[in-house]
């Protein structure tokens, strides 16, 4: 739930919930909570709370991957 509340802050210009990649590793909220943040995105698809392209992201590399809210809840 607190992935979806961090990805909540940002909405995109179709009113989607999105916020990229870079953005939310910066966060330094996020950071503290989540340790290992990109094992919890794998793990967020893999459950379709969120979508993003690939299956693997890195810092630097795909700063700019948007994340996509699906789901409200986990």
């Amino acid at each position: 739930d607190v992935i979806v509340r961090s990805l909540k802050t940002a909405t995109d210009a179709d009113g989607k919930v999105s916020v990229t990649f870079g953005i939310l590793f910066s966060d330094d909220r996020c950071a503290n909570i989540f340790e290992a943040l990109v094992g919890t995105l794998r793990a967020a698809k893999r459950k379709k709370v969120v979508t993003y392209e690939g299956e693997l992201l890195l810092q630097g590399v795909h700063d700019n991957v948007p994340i996509q809210l699906l789901k409200d809840s986990v």
